[in-house]
């Protein structure tokens, strides 16, 4: 994220309005609701994580056991059950 400084793109009189409320500080303005993005969407790597995961599943279905699928993928074999178990 990006800062911006104020008097580059509000009005004077919004800015003296937000100076009885912070003075040179820090706003977070959020998104509307209907563009925000979700976890991971911007990055791209929930897809990553997706991809990973399906392969998981692959492996453990070609019978390979959760312990040997947490030491190749360097995870804890809760999170490989969690894995392979999740809908």
């Amino acid at each position: 994220m990006k800062y911006i400084n104020a008097k580059t793109i509000l009005p004077k009189a919004l800015i003296e309005e937000l100076q009885n409320y912070v003075q040179a500080g820090y706003i977070y303005v959020p998104a509307k609701e209907e563009q925000r993005k979700s976890w991971g969407e911007l990055s791209g790597y929930r897809k990553e994580l997706e991809k990973r995961n399906r392969k998981i599943r692959a492996e453990y279905d070609q019978g390979i056991s959760p312990e040997d699928l947490a030491c190749r993928y360097c995870l804890s074999i809760s999170a490989i059950r969690k894995i392979i178990y999740q809908k």
